[in-house]
């Protein structure tokens, strides 16, 4: 459970204790978490009223909390390959830059990653070098291997990133040009939510992460890849799970809200757990004005999903694209490649 929630599931607990023992601090170590609004204040008056410290009145709240959610005995399964999409309703927010970028930094740093081009639009097969191979002719396709119509071996349809800094660990799983079809034909597939788990399941095994750049629409599309990033039983939390690019502009804000919607009507109808990352500003410049700050400081308050990095606008990352170069590799030093290995640290790989 995340600490933030247990913290307040403990808070609340303890408001309705009679007399909770006191609590031996002496020597406890510091540590931090974010409350909801106005829950710190809260919690203060509530001690005073009942004449202890407001380290003591924590103290108690977890103690009691830990008290009665001991740590599970048995050990926690094998942990699955680490799956993340990157993912924004709206388009033109840096899905595939962010989604290419960490894949290579994540790639460089030693993981076996496999990123995959969900949208139909085929940005990062083209901005990798690859967009010949979304028109090859008798090839078969992801949406093939989803919808049980394949009967090759879907090893066969990925293509290897082979400068030297990635160590033949980065691999892409191109678009094709079927994929503005994917709604349409997984609408006749029986549980179509778990389409892209049972065409990605062959791979899983070859691979520490597995990147999905995520499409900029909603609908059946979008569900199978939120379900494909679910939590499964043993997967430790927030390991696997949802990164969004945003801009600081209301239109993203939008455009997050009907996202977490849609996430919500999944996990609520599929009785699944899908896990936010964090928050990813992107091509960020002060100098845009007053609005451009305050809706980046409103995305600063958010604590969940919390903001994972603040990427500028700058220039690295759009040549690279145009250039069909991977960013590290045009640019290994420049700020745009730094942010990259940054966030890719934030991941729980």
């Amino acid at each position: 459970m995340d600490i933030q929630d247990a913290t307040e599931h403990a808070i609340n607990a303890w408001y309705t204790a009679e007399n909770p023992p006191e609590v031996d601090t002496d020597g406890a170590k510091t540590w931090g978490t974010f409350l909801p609004a106005g829950e710190p204040d809260r919690f203060k008056a509530a001690c005073t009223e009942r004449g202890v410290t407001y380290v003591q009145g924590l103290a108690q709240a977890l103690t009691m909390w830990l008290d009665s959610h001991p740590s599970p005995s048995a050990p926690l399964t094998a942990q699955p390959v680490t799956r993340v999409i990157v993912a924004n309703q709206k388009g033109g927010v840096g899905k595939t830059f962010i989604a290419s970028g960490v894949a290579q930094a994540l790639a460089e740093a030693g993981h076996r990653v496999l990123l995959v081009d969900y949208d139909p639009q085929g940005h990062l097969t083209a901005e990798l070098g690859f967009e010949d191979v979304m028109y090859e002719d008798d090839v078969e396709t992801l949406l093939m291997h989803m919808d049980g119509t394949a009967k090759g071996d879907i090893h066969d349809l990925l293509v290897a990133l082979d400068q030297s800094r990635f160590g033949d660990r980065l691999h892409l799983l191109p678009a094709s040009d079927d994929a503005f079809m994917r709604d349409v034909t997984l609408s006749n597939v029986s549980f179509s939510e778990a389409a892209l788990e049972r065409a990605l399941e062959p791979l899983e095994a070859d691979y520490d992460v597995i990147i999905i750049d995520g499409p900029p629409s909603l609908g059946t599309n979008m569900d199978t890849a939120l379900y494909y990033v679910r939590r499964r039983d043993g997967e430790l939390g927030y390991r696997s799970g949802v990164l969004t690019p945003v801009w600081a502009n209301k239109a993203s804000h939008r455009a997050f809200r009907l996202l977490k919607a849609q996430m919500d009507d999944l996990c609520k109808k599929g009785r699944v757990q899908v896990d936010y990352l964090g928050l990813v500003i992107n091509a960020y410049d002060s100098r845009r004005g007053r609005l451009v700050k305050e809706n980046k400081d409103q995305w600063e308050k958010s604590s969940s999903p919390a903001v994972l990095a603040v990427i500028g606008d700058l220039k690295e990352g759009r040549e690279a694209a145009d250039g069909e170069i991977p960013l590290l590799e045009y640019a290994p030093d420049s700020e745009h490649a730094q942010a990259m290995r940054d966030l890719a640290k934030e991941l729980a790989v």
